[in-house]
């Protein structure tokens, strides 16, 4: 096999490279440069770069590595962040025609961090409107392209920092998941991507209406997109921690893997569901993945799920709580077009009704379905008593054509012959994330249309260590990470 291009190496390679004065940070800011010059016309997938300033951060990490000594975990290597996130300097729109050429005059607390490791950040990554989507378009910027097919989205909603990813754009990218947003992207794109554990990354700069996040959002969380489980868990060490303000006080310390062998891992899997049934393409790829984990000497318990837990109190619990903690773009005439909604039903999808709902509920409504949200909680920590990891499906689908017309909430997809609800997408991510678990997603075949599947290893509130463990040992036996056709 041929030797990778720089650009397509893990983020642990690239530092690891420039530590050894093999490269240096302005040649690899160059190469990226060279790839994006190359690929990023027909995948859209970094919308703003500032040269200049990134040119100058790269020079001052050369004379760094130069003078030798102990050196930031990520010194040197660029990358990329969402579009949705607030970069010093740089512009950042949230995907929003309201802030189409916004600068900010702060970074976001994770954009510090990875600035404070050395990172030098070049660019920002497309994305749909304040990230309400499964795809990445939007007014400002246009379309993403997803690099194993053209014709696809890349997921959304950090779709144009997967689509960088897999080709080669970045060294690698912090995105935003409250419906799956890191996750789906990893699916769809082919690349690896790291929920964390609701709680352990600071939010503060993130954009997901006009006045940014002055608090932490409920349910979404900040996490790494890479090229390996390691780089998730390299960039996860830089962006974890206390918020600022609480820093005097707390530190975060998560707890080390439960099991060193992968053999040891209690290993349950939950790979189709009668609520969100998988595709044929999804199945088979996923049904393959455990089988070979299985020949391997782990033992996979293929019923496991919590007890007295319904797979469909995502639909009644997580999904009004997300759309819930996402309400506050929906302002002026959609705000009172919700609130018709909410007074006359009729005609309008489930799912939009929902979102009417949870948009305009009273905090008492939202307090009751907080207080369910508590008792799942507390039955996947009693699940995770029995077992270390689970595994899941990302999604129903693989990558599928862009669809832009309507909403996240009144689009269909056609699914095996069958129209369904194109809000089915985010049930599998949801599922998960609206009661804070951390979820590590694995790239585990190429299906034979051509396209990525990828998996969610879950685990236990703060197991973020072991989630990432075990998704290691994926990407060892099952290959983890291709480089897309044509983009070599």
């Amino acid at each position: 096999m041929a030797e990778r291009a720089l650009g397509l190496l893990s983020a642990t390679e690239l530092v690891g490279k420039l530590r050894d004065r093999e490269v240096s940070s302005r040649e690899l800011l160059a190469h990226f440069a060279q790839r994006r010059a190359t690929y990023n016309d027909e995948l859209n997938a970094i919308v703003t770069v500032d040269d200049e300033a990134a040119e100058r951060a790269a020079s001052t990490a050369d004379d760094q590595l130069a003078a030798g000594g102990e050196t930031p975990p990520l010194l040197g290597l660029p990358m990329t962040i969402k579009d949705a996130i607030a970069t010093k300097g740089m512009r950042s729109t949230g995907g929003a025609i309201e802030l189409a050429d916004h600068v900010p005059d702060a970074d976001a607390q994770v954009v510090a961090h990875v600035r404070s490791a050395g990172a030098v950040v070049f660019g920002k990554t497309n994305l749909p409107r304040w990230s309400a989507d499964a795809q990445a378009y939007n007014e400002i910027f246009g379309t993403t392209n997803n690099p194993w097919d053209l014709s696809c989205g890349p997921g959304g909603s950090s779709g144009g920092a997967a689509a960088a990813v897999a080709a080669g754009l970045t060294g690698a990218e912090i995105g935003s998941d409250i419906g799956g947003s890191v996750r789906l992207p990893a699916h769809f794109a082919g690349v690896c991507g790291h929920k964390p554990s609701f709680g352990i990354v600071p939010q503060l700069g993130y954009i997901s209406h006009t006045s940014y996040q002055t608090g932490e959002p409920d349910v979404n969380v900040l996490g790494p997109i890479a090229r390996s489980v390691d780089d998730c868990e390299l960039l996860l060490d830089v962006i974890a921690g206390p918020r600022q303000d609480l820093a005097s006080a707390w530190k975060l310390t998560l707890p080390t893997v439960r099991h060193e062998r992968p053999s040891d891992f209690r290993v349950g899997a939950h790979l189709d569901d009668s609520a969100v049934p998988v595709s044929t393409e999804v199945a088979e790829a996923l049904d393959i993945a455990v089988q070979a984990i299985e020949a391997s000497g782990i033992t996979v318990d293929r019923s496991a799920w919590p007890q007295d837990l319904a797979f469909d109190d995502v639909r009644d619990v997580g999904l009004p709580l997300i759309s819930a903690a996402t309400s506050p773009a929906r302002g002026g005439e959609l705000f009172e077009a919700l609130q018709q909604i909410v007074l006359d039903p009729t005609g309008h999808p489930e799912s939009q009704q929902m979102r009417a709902r949870a948009t305009a509920m009273f905090h008492r409504d939202w307090l009751l379905l907080s207080e369910q949200r508590e008792l799942n909680r507390h039955k996947w920590t009693r699940f995770f008593g029995d077992f270390d990891v689970l595994l899941a499906p990302v999604a129903h689908v693989a990558a599928f054509p862009h669809q832009q017309q309507g909403t996240l909430y009144d689009r269909t997809l056609l699914v095996d012959g069958v129209e369904r609800p194109y809000n089915e997408v985010i049930m599998w991510t949801s599922q998960f994330g609206y009661v804070g678990l951390p979820s590590t997603v694995v790239p585990v075949a190429v299906s034979p249309r051509g396209v990525p599947v990828g998996i969610q290893v879950v685990g236990p509130h703060l197991g973020d260590r072991t989630t990432l463990a075990f998704a290691r040992h994926l990407e060892e036996l099952l290959g983890g990470y291709q480089v897309p056709p044509n983009f070599t």
